[in-house]
């Protein structure tokens, strides 16, 4: 009797999946390449900016804290470095990452509650017609109870890709503590928690952790506030000055704070490309780009300011020419880019990311142990 003839591809019976704080730049951009799919760059961009657009959005009306809001964009973002974009529609991908963070930060709402703010960010003209007091958009109970078991069906797929694993580093207390210690101007931290709010719109907080993202946040509004129309010589530009340029340079700072310069670098390179996004295009939906930019999307705590009208389009403060002729002067002092090194053993992206660590994500077949740190790092106090 002839033995049959194995398939070309078997999922494996069991599976260990390593959970990955964080992934070096070769490797987002490795896993990025082979999930976009036929989207190009900039296609892909833009899709990006609309789910973060819309859970901000979503999460900026139900009246979630801040780091809900943008741990729900880097559960978005790092959703799709395992899945294909074009598998996944943005809305439900952007609803289950919020339900999943809310869950990390312990703000919970019900799929259903989350849901029915989403119809009205989605379907504006609906939400204005309803007559009931919340604005609540009336929607068809099965439309509902559909998309409710498609968010939670994404929901699953975001926790085994993030191994259960639902510890949540953000970057924002570091900015306060770090713009202190630096001896930074209370205008610039200001300035640095507005930018690491926009930094949850990059890839970033996927590549570095929250202290070194805080640093890099910093430094960029140090470099921005040089070309501030309102700039003037006082105590406090020139402490900002003082911050600029010790970040810029290699020194004892970089043990002290854990952290390189060349990062901080790369840090401010994404974040200008994405204020220069936001002055080419003025109506994209972004979030405050200035201490003094009012939220496009006002909490329920402060709805009394835009009851009038449509929320307020923060005015841009930066020329895109500006935001060039800063980045080329960057490139021009900058240090040279680190060597990437993986954060696992073996140097091969392709073999290391193959398809089986996700092979048997969201099935029922097999069995698939979920670890809380990468090889190497697990069974040495993780």
């Amino acid at each position: 009797m002839e033995r049959p003839v194995p398939s070309t591809f078997q999922l494996p019976s069991s599976l260990s999946k390593h959970y990955h704080p964080y992934f070096t730049p070769a490797e987002v951009q490795y896993l990025s390449d082979k999930q976009r799919g036929k989207l190009s760059v900039s296609q892909e961009e833009k899709a990006r900016q609309q789910a973060c657009g819309f859970i901000e959005a979503v999460g900026s009306k139900i009246g979630f804290p801040r780091r809900t809001i943008a741990t729900a964009q880097n559960l978005y973002q790092r959703f799709h470095l395992f899945f294909p974009r074009k598998d996944f529609n943005y809305h439900d991908v952007s609803l289950a990452a919020l339900y999943v963070s809310t869950k990390m930060h312990d703000t919970l709402k019900k799929p259903r509650e989350i849901l029915m703010v989403a119809y009205a960010v989605r379907f504006p003209e609906l939400a204005a017609k309803s007559k009931t007091v919340g604005g609540e958009v009336d929607m068809d109970p099965m439309t509902v109870e559909h998309d409710r078991q498609r968010v939670l069906a994404v929901e699953r797929l975001i926790l085994e890709t993030i191994c259960f694993n639902f510890t949540s580093k953000m970057p924002f207390p570091y900015v306060i503590k770090l713009g202190r210690k630096l001896g930074a101007s209370k205008k610039l931290i200001k300035f640095a928690w507005r930018l690491t709010v926009d930094s949850h719109r990059t890839p970033v907080p996927l590549m570095y952790p929250p202290n070194t993202v805080a640093l890099g946040c910093i430094y960029t509004a140090a470099l921005l506030s040089t070309i501030e129309p309102t700039a003037s010589s006082n105590t406090d530009d020139e402490s900002d000055r003082e911050v600029a340029n010790l970040l810029k340079q290699k020194g004892n700072w970089e043990t002290t704070y854990m952290a390189e310069a060349e990062d901080l670098e790369e840090i401010a390179h994404t974040l200008i490309d994405l204020l220069m996004q936001a002055a080419q295009n003025p109506s994209a939906n972004t979030s405050p780009r200035t201490p003094s930019s009012p939220s496009p999307h006002p909490s329920p705590r402060n709805q009394h300011f835009s009851s009038s009208g449509p929320p307020h389009t923060p005015q841009i403060p930066y020329k895109s020419d500006q935001l060039l002729q800063l980045k080329i002067s960057m490139r021009e002092n900058e240090h040279p880019p680190r060597p990437d090194r993986p954060l696992l053993s073996t140097p091969d992206l392709s073999a290391t990311y193959s398809g089986n660590d996700v092979a048997l994500l969201g099935k029922n077949e097999g069995t698939v142990r979920f670890l809380f740190g990468p090889p190497g790092v697990v069974g040495h106090g993780v």
